[in-house]
């Protein structure tokens, strides 16, 4: 008889995986993802980069590398985290990973024992909740609102809470709700979290995609302990099929995180650098993001105007300024999953809410994607949910 180890009980299928499987059919207007458009990917960039890489360093293309990763990459990631997120740091604290969720992956089993404590915002991004969950952690879920987490009620559970090992937050455009934090917010936060010495994982995969209003400073760029693990990735920017994501830390926690990555998969794939690198080099990357953000912008815009056109207005959602997300509160009787059946029945599909709540509850929400369909699918995707709603207001 096969014996599992018990921490597989843990782990469960992806709510989101599950429901893209139903959504894959062409007849279907799909919010319930969060990737990028396929339509914006650097085909024919990429090809020529590829055919570049193979013909003038195919053998090394092909190697075993280093498991930090390529030192070209991780200086143009360098220079891209000073330029954007105002990070100075150098190519020695940065380690490459095979997308930003194995950073995720990583951080947990760096910090976390069966029972300590990781705090996050309320709601969080799935996929760290499930990289976590193998871990055995206790959740306990910081609330939210339009500007980020409630600081006075982190201090709150810092101050009550024992054997918190790990934050885990998402400032920029958030993964699900597309709220942005305030300057002020991140500025009190970085107070908090030097008082009381908490590693922080500041996972930022959105962050360059902003359509509006300032850039706010990276909680690494503010930084003054060593106590903030950043994540990046190229996926949102470039194409998320290379699975090429960092990690930035200070010396003694990324160490930890490279015996991690040499115990797991060695290194990121060797072509995929190279290929990326040789991109880098022939093409502008900000001129593509920029490309990418105006697409995006628009989706946006036609997502939320047909949202105030149609929706009942027992319902909310948030207005976010850059990212692939916006966030449904539904009036507190509804129930998102089972809206989201007979969402199905009329061709449209979005993820419910209460997967993004690692203790439970708050039924009545739900995620939509705005990167993946045209404008027309959009208006007609949007319209057909607010009927839904209304039939099932009370």
């Amino acid at each position: 008889m096969v014996r599992f180890a018990d921490r597989m009980n843990l782990l469960t299928g992806s709510e989101i995986r599950e429901l893209l499987k139903l959504t894959s059919q062409p007849d279907i207007i799909s919010f319930a993802g969060g990737m990028p458009a396929p339509e914006l990917f650097p085909v024919q960039g990429m090809k020529e980069a590829s055919i570049k890489t193979l013909d003038e360093m195919g053998r090394v293309a092909l190697q075993y590398t280093s498991t930090e990763g390529i030192p070209a990459l991780r200086q143009k990631i360098v220079d891209r985290m000073k330029a954007k997120n105002n990070i100075d740091t150098d190519i020695d604290h940065v380690l490459i990973t095979s997308g930003s969720q194995q950073g995720l992956d990583f951080s947990a089993r760096v910090f976390l024992n069966k029972g300590d404590v990781v705090l996050l915002e309320s709601p969080s991004y799935l996929g760290a909740v499930n990289a976590f969950k193998a871990c055995e952690p206790n959740f306990v879920e910081i609330p939210t609102d339009n500007n980020g987490m409630i600081m006075e009620e982190l201090e709150k559970v810092l101050a009550s809470t024992e054997n918190v090992k790990m934050i885990y937050v998402i400032p920029d455009f958030q993964n699900p709700s597309g709220r942005t934090w305030t300057l002020e917010r991140r500025q009190k936060f970085m107070e908090i979290i030097n008082k009381f010495e908490i590693p922080v994982v500041e996972d930022n995969p959105y962050g360059e995609l902003r359509f509006e209003n300032e850039n706010m400073p990276s909680l690494k760029s503010l930084d003054t302990k060593g106590l903030v693990i950043f994540l990046g990735t190229f996926s949102k920017i470039l194409a998320p099929g290379y699975r090429l994501g960092w990690v930035c830390a200070e010396s003694e926690i990324l160490a930890k995180y490279n015996f991690m990555k040499q115990a797991s998969d060695l290194q990121a794939s060797t072509v995929a650098q190279l290929e990326t690198n040789t991109f880098l080099e022939m093409y502008d990357l900000d001129e593509h993001v920029a490309k990418i953000k105006e697409v995006y912008r628009k989706r946006r815009d036609c997502m939320l105007k047909t949202m105030d056109e149609h929706f009942p207005k027992e319902c909310t959602w948030t207005h976010p300024d850059g990212g692939l997300f916006t966030w449904v509160v539904l009036p507190e009787y509804m129930n998102a999953k089972e809206l989201a059946k007979q969402c199905l029945e009329q061709k449209v599909a979005y993820v419910p809410g209460g997967g993004f709540f690692p203790n439970g509850g708050h039924e009545n929400t739900f995620r939509m994607n705005y990167s993946c369909m045209p404008e027309e699918k959009i208006e007609e995707g949007i319209k057909r949910i607010a009927s839904v709603i209304k039939a099932n207001l009370r």
